[in-house]
Formats: structure tokens, sequence, C-alpha cells
């Protein structure tokens, strides 16, 4: 038999804290421990007033100890309660302070759901790696939408809910309905003709899909391959409202946006006219003071132009044409005037010399004009005969004699 001093045994013992944290360590380094699926049944269920949940899974041979922090908590689908069965994801370490290993799980959904949930991480993971999900073909949402297309139930909760947001944040917006199924096997083909069938349209700015909350079997609808696709080939821009803010379906990694709630995407569709109002005044106000720059800009401009164009205009030439006209007339009134009154003059004197030499003035001293009855006058006595009448004008008239005689 060996024996060993006290001083080898000191050299080689572990303190618990060493093991301890020796033992988390090689936890941590077993990558199959750090990516777990556990089932089993909750008891010992404690949710803390700092919002994290302690809790144990066990079965009929054995129990884990589980804890989930408050953020990974707030993302459940469902709220936990003492003698659920369910299946919890995470890592496996050690808790030191206590030297147990437990499970750090960061999600956890009621048992019998497995099937559904392998089957989304599966189809997400596939049309993640396609880039259906990727950013760069998110379409942006118009800021002030016209007409909005709504796909959802005809008498969900959902739409009134939506409805009432539309009117109360924005009324300018009108509403398309296109109601279908959202829950059962038949739901995602209806779904997908609702969606194409507004998205066809020319009339349609933004589109809404949309569904109360659910169960992991009530959302599955919106987690169809076909809808997914469908979603990535719309033209226009679409917000996914589905369930409730742990919610999350294929369709809203597809969707150019993803509201937490039907209420939400509604608010997300829209702004707040409230809240435009003051942006509008200021906008108004910038607008009027630029118009009114401009239009005083503009007058100034146009008072320079009338200055220009007075400065080239022809009418003060035509002012100074117009004036030198009238007096051109004025000189010409005076000198045809003068002529007339000249040539008048002219006239009088030759009409008073052609009186004095005419027959009238020699009549006047005493002669006589004798013309035959057709107006011919007598110069030689040889033109009449005994018996002819004849017309002798005198100064002062005219009267008739016949011719008794002939003299030599």
């Amino acid at each position: 038999m060996a024996f060993f001093s006290n001083d080898s045994a000191n050299l080689s013992a572990w303190t618990v804290s060493e093991l301890t944290r020796y033992i988390r360590e090689l936890f941590e380094i077993d990558y199959r421990l750090q990516d777990v699926e556990v089932s089993g049944e909750i008891s010992n269920f404690t949710r803390a007033r700092s919002g994290h949940l302690y809790f144990t899974l066990k079965d009929e041979a054995a129990q884990l100890k589980c804890v989930m922090w408050r953020s990974a908590a707030e993302r459940l689908p469902f709220r936990p309660e003492e003698g659920d069965a369910v299946l919890a994801y995470g890592r496996i370490s050690v808790y030191e302070a206590s030297g147990v290993y437990q499970l750090y799980a960061d999600r956890m959904e009621p048992a019998g759901r497995g099937d559904l949930a392998l089957a989304f991480a599966q189809l997400k993971q596939r049309l993640a790696d396609e880039g259906l999900f990727d950013a760069a073909y998110k379409k942006p949402i118009p800021g002030f939408p016209r007409k909005i297309g709504i796909v959802t139930s005809a008498d969900a909760a959902a739409l009134r809910d939506i409805l009432h947001v539309l009117r109360r944040r924005y009324p300018l917006a009108s509403v398309l309905i296109a109601p279908t199924l959202v829950q059962g096997k038949d739901a995602p083909p209806q779904i997908i003709r609702a969606l194409q069938w507004l998205d066809g349209r020319n009339d349609i700015d933004l589109i809404i899909l949309s569904r109360g909350g659910g169960s992991l079997e009530d959302l599955w609808a919106f987690n169809d391959e076909q809808l997914a696709r469908a979603i990535f080939a719309a033209r226009h821009p679409i917000i996914s409202g589905v369930g409730h803010e742990v919610d999350f379906t294929i369709a809203d990694f597809v969707a150019d946006l993803r509201a937490p709630t039907p209420s939400a995407a509604a608010e997300l569709a829209v702004p707040d006219v409230s809240e435009l109002a003051p942006a509008l005044a200021s906008l108004q106000a910038e607008l009027t003071a630029v118009m009114e720059a401009r239009i005083e800009q503009a007058r100034w401009q146009v008072q320079a132009l009338l200055r220009n164009l007075a400065h080239l205009s022809p009418r003060s030439r035509l002012d100074n044409d117009r004036q030198r006209t009238d007096n051109l007339l004025e000189r010409l009134d005076g000198a045809m005037h003068l002529r007339l009154e000249r040539a008048r003059n002219r006239l009088e004197l030759a009409q008073a010399r052609l009186t004095g030499v005419g027959p009238l003035a020699t009549l006047s001293r005493g002669y006589a004009i004798v013309r035959r009855p057709d107006g011919r006058i007598i110069r030689s006595v040889q033109e009449v005969a005994a018996g002819d009448d004849l017309a002798v004008q005198v100064a002062d008239g005219e009267f008739g004699v016949a011719v008794k005689e002939i003299g030599d």
C-alpha cells in the first residue's frame, strides 16, 4: 500500500470553485449541449419580479432545472404554467453558486408542436438561403397612401381594429378589403388569390396582410411556402400584421415590413394627421415666404423690363412724329389758305378786268347785243331781213324787236 504525505495531497486538491468552473467549461465546450431540445413537464414554476422564469422539467425518471431570462420569456407565444408538457430549446451549463447543471432556455413551446416547429425552421432557413428575406428586396412603404388594400377575414376583430386606426390616424386614405379565410388548410390558396387580386390593381398603394393572434396551428396558414413566394413576387409593398407581438410567421419575414399586431400594421401604414398639422403649417409658411419672395423678385423684374421697354419703345418717337405731323398740317393749312387767298385775289382782279372789257361792261355804256331766236348774235345787217324777230340785250335786261326795214 502506498502512502502519501499531507503536502502532496494538498498540491493535487481542487477547490470547489475550481472544480465547478472546470465542469462548467466541459459543458460549454461540448457543442451538443449548447443547442439542445428537451421535452418534459413543468414543475416548481416561478416567475421572478425581474421577469425571469425558473422551473424544472421532469419525466418519470429524472428532472432538470431550467431558467429563462426575461428577454426570452417576453417572446413566448404562450403563458407556461405548472404541469404543462413543453419542448424547451437552449444550452446546458452549470450554475456555480449552487453547483447544479441546468438548461438555459431561449425558446419554449407546448409539446406536440415539435413537428410544426421543425417544419417552420426548415422552411425559414430554406427561404432565407434563397434570399427572400433580404433587406435589398424590401419595397419602401409610401408616406401618404391614397388607397390601402387589406387581406384578412371579413368578420375578424383584427379588421375592425385596422379600420378604426386608419380612420383615426389618416381618414384621407380609402380602403379596399379582400376577404379570405385566415385559418385552416383551405386558407393559404384563398389568401394568395386575395393578395394577387389586390396586387394586380393599379389604384392600390399598399397592402396589409393581417390576422389576429392564436396558436401556432391557428397561424400556420401564414407559414405556407406558396404564400411566402406570392408576397415576395408582389409589386406593391406589403405590411404583415399577423398575431400578437410574440408571434412570428414566414409571412412576417418575407413582407416588406413586419408589424407586431394588426393595429400596429395600420399605424405603420399611414401617418397621423394630428402630427402632420404643425409640419404642414410650417411648410405652408415656408411656401408662402418663398412665393412672396419670388413674386417680389418678379415684380422688380417686370418694372425693370418696363423701364427698358419705355426706353426702347417707339412711343416717344411716335409722339414726336405725331406732333410734327400736326405742325406740318397746320403749316400746310396756312400755306393752302394763303395760296387760296392769293388765287382768290387774282381771280377777283382778273374778273374785274374781264368785266371791264366784257360785253356787259360794253352794254352798260349804252351798247346792245342783238340775237336771232336761235341765239346767234347778229353782226351784220346782211344776217337779217325785214320781218325777222330778234332779241335785244341791254345792260339791265332783254327785249324783243321786229325788223321793219333794212337801211343802207
